[in-house]
């Protein structure tokens, strides 16, 4: 399950395609690539008219839907498509360079910046059809979208409700996917009246102020290691000349590197629900180290951090509170392993890494230095009444005195 905007839940099944539907897939999936295609040449040609003569042009969603209308009727071979997956697909591309102005008004620099679309080349885009509610139907465990194309999900878990749109999908590994929109509904969990403090790390995926909570690295990865080294050797041995066409062994040997990757982030994603629904469901409150581990990969850990996946857990754990209505705050990681958590003392210097004990100056605190990090966001949640709110105590003589 994934968030969508304007609350709203997208759940995931796969699908099982049978070969008739497939090419009908495709074949749907042709016609709408080159509606993209059409709509980014009709933005790119107001956009340098523009450029040009100072005119500004309008280019739309109202304006495309205009242009579909002769296009279809200009194309016999597109107006035997899907009028709904065209629809969206003008959808899609307005959605996608409104998003791509946003930015540039805002003056975010470029490598922050989402680009303005482009086209999508047959041999390299992956399939996506988006039907909304009058493009497909569900026939009980089958679902029938425009076109007379019959798909099976896998239905692995109930829907909700009823869903509002689907995307139908390919990876890269060929599988086919639908994912559905439905109304996020909140399933409320019985009060607890327990707490908890939550600090991200690379030796220990998260440290809490729970011991029974607390999440060791997975290592994943590590573990699929041996096997991706070896679809990577075989790819580079088979590996073919520039403009030359790929060799069976190499499509094989690349087809088994992405098999492994897929494994891999598939189990990151099991390991972080299954534990972020464990942490929801014993507690109420949740504080959590609002960490953005971007500065990891320019380090030693690099490889290690990339294998905790400490977004994608935060992620699922900031998922799973919105879903169950429990309260979780963001906090921010400046200062919580400096601090102590028993008087709110700070060191007067970083603390190394190789230091993994953290020893308070002031009152004398021995613990941890996760532990006494995941206490440090707790008290600054303000879910502790009687710890420190991450602030210096008072050092004055009457504070002293007190």
């Amino acid at each position: 399950m994934g968030c969508a905007d304007g609350g709203k839940a997208r759940y995931r099944y796969r699908l099982r395609v049978s070969g008739d539907a497939q090419r009908s897939l495709l074949a749907e999936w042709d016609r709408c690539r080159w509606v993209w295609n059409q709509c980014v040449e009709a933005s790119n040609a107001a956009h340098q008219l523009w450029v040009q003569s100072g005119v500004k042009v309008e280019c739309g969603p109202a304006l495309l839907d205009k242009r579909l209308t002769g296009w279809r009727g200009e194309h016999d071979w597109l107006g035997c498509g899907s009028s709904v997956a065209q629809q969206q697909t003008i959808r899609d591309f307005g959605q996608a360079r409104a998003k791509a102005l946003k930015d540039r008004k805002a003056r975010l620099p470029v490598n922050q910046r989402r680009g303005m679309p482009r086209f999508k080349a047959k041999h390299q885009a992956l399939p996506s059809l988006n039907y909304t509610r009058r493009g497909f139907v569900l026939d009980g465990h089958l679902l029938q979208v425009a076109g007379g194309i019959v798909v099976r999900p896998v239905w692995s878990r109930e829907l909700p409700g009823q869903p509002s749109s689907v995307r139908i999908y390919r990876d890269v590994l060929g599988r086919w996917w639908c994912s559905f929109v439905v109304a996020a509904n909140t399933e409320q969990l019985p009060a607890t009246g327990r707490s908890i403090g939550i600090d991200w790390g690379v030796r220990d995926l998260a440290t809490t102020t729970s011991d029974a909570h607390d999440l060791a690295h997975p290592q994943h990865g590590r573990r699929a290691a041996a096997g991706l080294a070896r679809c990577q050797r075989m790819m580079s041995r088979r590996k073919p000349a520039k403009g030359v066409a790929a060799s069976r062994g190499y499509t094989t040997a690349k087809r088994s590197a992405a098999t492994q990757h897929a494994r891999v982030a598939a189990q990151r994603a099991d390991t972080a629900r299954k534990w972020a629904k464990a942490v929801v469901t014993d507690f109420d409150q949740i504080a959590v180290e609002d960490f953005r581990p971007k500065f990891l990969a320019k380090s030693p850990l690099a490889r290690k951090a990339a294998d905790a996946a400490i977004a994608a857990t935060k992620r699922a754990l900031i998922e799973q509170a919105d879903k169950h209505g429990r309260h979780l705050v963001l906090i921010d990681p400046k200062h919580t392993t400096t601090d102590c958590s028993n008087c709110g003392a700070r060191a007067k210097h970083r603390l190394p890494l190789s230091q993994r004990t953290y020893r308070c100056e002031h009152c004398g605190h021995v613990a941890p230095r996760d532990k006494n990090s995941a206490h440090v966001i707790h008290n600054r949640a303000g879910f502790n009444p009687a710890g420190a709110d991450g602030i210096r105590p008072d050092r004055s003589p009457s504070g002293q005195a007190a």
